[in-house]
C-alpha cells in the first residue's frame, strides 16, 4: 500500500475514527484504526464490537492495500508532521513507512486479516432527519441516561418515530427528558440506542448537512452524516413506560425566566458537595420563587419573582438534576407545572411541546 494525503484531512479523520477505538483489548487490532485504499480514496475504520466509525477522504494512491496501525501512536504521529502533505508506505512484512518533510517513521502494523468485520444491517428502512435536528434532540436527552447497570435499556435512549413524529426519551430513575420533531416518515419503529454511542453521533453531525439518514436493522442501526457512517448496536430489554410517569395535574403553573432560576439554584448549591448532600428547598407564593438551602456549614435564601397561578407550593429537588434540565431546556423561558410536593417536576417549553423533562423531587424535612 502506497498513498500521499492531506496531513490536515487525514489527521481530523484519524482523530474521528479514533473515538470508536478501544483504549485496550485482549485482540491488538482493535485497538488500531484498519486503513484501506481503493478508487482514489483511503477508508478509515475503529470498531470496539459494539460502535464503530468508519470515514473516506481522498488520497492519491500509488498502490492500493490494507494495514491496521495502532490508533494512539499513529495519531500522536500525524498530528505532529510538520508538512502540509504526508506519505504513507508498507510492504509485505507489516512495516509502516510515514513521511511529512523531513520527518519520518518506521512502525510496525498489523494485518488487516484480525480486523473483526463491522456488523451488516440487513432487513432495514432508512429515515431521513435534518442533521441540526437531530444533533439537537440528542444533546436535550442525553444528559438523562442511565450511567447506572441497573437497567441496561435506560443505558441509551428510546427512539419512537409514529405518524410523522420521532421521539427521543430518556430515562435515569430520577428524571426523564423526551424531545419530539416532526419528520417525513409515515411508518412505525422503536429502538433503544447506547448513550455512548449518541454521543459520538452528536459530536460528528455536521451542522451544514442537511439530512442524517438513519439506516435502521434488527440489531444494529448506522447513521449517515456527510462523511462519516458510525455503526452501533441496538440496546435489548424493556424500556419504562415513561408515559405513565407523567403527572396528569398541574395544581401549580410557573412561566420562569430560565437565567434567573438557574443563577439562585447555582447560588444555593455553593454550601453543597458530595460529602454534604441536601436538597435545594423551593417555595412559591405570592408570585415569588424563593430559594433557600441549609447544611451544617450555612444558610442560603434568594428570592425573585414569577409568573404564577395556582396554589402555593414548598417542594424539594437535586440541584444538579434541576440545573441539568434548566440547561438542556436551551431557551430563555420555561414553563414548570408542579402536582404537590411529592409529584414530579415538569418542565416544559415557554410554548409548544418540542421537549418535555421530568425531576423527580426530594421529600423535605421540617425546618425550625
Amino acid at each position: 500500500m502506497k498513498f500521499t494525503c492531506s496531513r490536515q484531512k487525514l489527521n481530523e479523520a484519524v482523530a474521528n475514527v479514533q473515538r470508536a477505538v478501544s483504549p485496550k483489548s485482549t485482540t491488538p487490532a482493535l485497538e488500531g484504526i484498519l486503513i484501506k485504499t481503493g478508487n482514489g480514496k483511503i477508508s478509515l475504520c475503529g470498531y470496539d464490537l459494539e460502535l464503530g466509525i468508519t470515514t473516506t477522504i481522498e488520497a492519491e494512491i500509488q498502490q492500493e492495500g490494507a494495514i491496521v496501525i495502532n490508533a494512539r501512536l499513529f495519531s500522536d504521529i500525524i498530528r505532529r508532521m510538520p508538512e502540509n502533505q504526508i506519505l504513507i508506505e508498507t510492504n509485505d512484512k507489516l512495516m509502516v513507512y510515514l513521511q511529512s518533510g523531513k520527518v519520518d517513521y518506521k512502525i510496525i502494523g498489523m494485518p488487516d486479516s484480525d480486523y473483526p468485520e463491522l456488523p451488516t444491517v440487513t432487513d432495514s428502512d432508512n429515515v431521513n432527519i435534518n442533521g441540526e435536528t437531530l444533533q439537537s434532540m440528542i444533546r436535550q436527552t442525553l444528559y438523562a441516561v442511565s450511567d447506572k447497570d441497573t437497567k441496561p435499556a435506560h443505558k441509551g435512549s428510546l427512539f419512537e418515530i409514529n405518524s410523522n413524529t420521532i421521539k427521543i426519551i430518556s430515562v435515569d430513575g430520577y428524571r426523564l427528558a423526551i424531545r419530539k420533531e416532526t419528520i417525513n416518515y409515515n411508518g412505525e419503529k422503536s429502538f433503544i440506542v447506547p448513550g455512548k454511542s449518541l454521543g459520538e453521533v452528536e459530536k460528528l453531525i455536521n451542522s451544514d448537512e442537511e439530512d442524517v439518514t438513519l439506516t435502521i436493522g434488527g440489531r444494529h442501526i448506522i447513521f449517515h452524516t456527510g462523511n462519516y457512517n458510525i455503526i452501533t448496536r441496538l440496546l435489548e430489554g424493556e424500556f419504562m413506560n415513561y408515559q405513565a410517569a407523567i403527572p396528569s395535574g398541574n395544581a401549580t403553573k410557573l412561566r420562569v425566566n430560565t437565567r434567573k432560576f438557574s443563577s439562585s439554584i447555582d447560588r444555593m448549591s455553593l454550601l453543597l458537595n458530595e460529602r454534604m448532600k441536601s436538597p435545594i428547598r423551593c417555595r412559591i407564593e405570592d408570585s415569588m420563587i424563593k430559594t433557600s438551602c441549609n447544611t451544617s456549614i450555612g444558610q442560603a435564601n434568594d428570592e425573585f419573582e414569577v409568573e404564577a397561578e395556582g396554589e402555593d407550593i414548598e417542594i424539594g429537588f437535586d440541584d444538579k438534576y434541576m440545573l441539568d434540565a434548566l440547561k438542556n431546556s436551551e431557551t430563555d423561558e420555561v414553563r414548570i407545572h408542579m402536582n404537590g410536593p411529592l409529584s414530579p417536576i415538569v418542565i416544559l417549553p415557554s410554548d409548544g411541546d418540542s421537549f418535555l423533562f421530568l425531576v423527580l423531587p426530594v421529600r423535605l424535612r421540617n425546618e425550625k
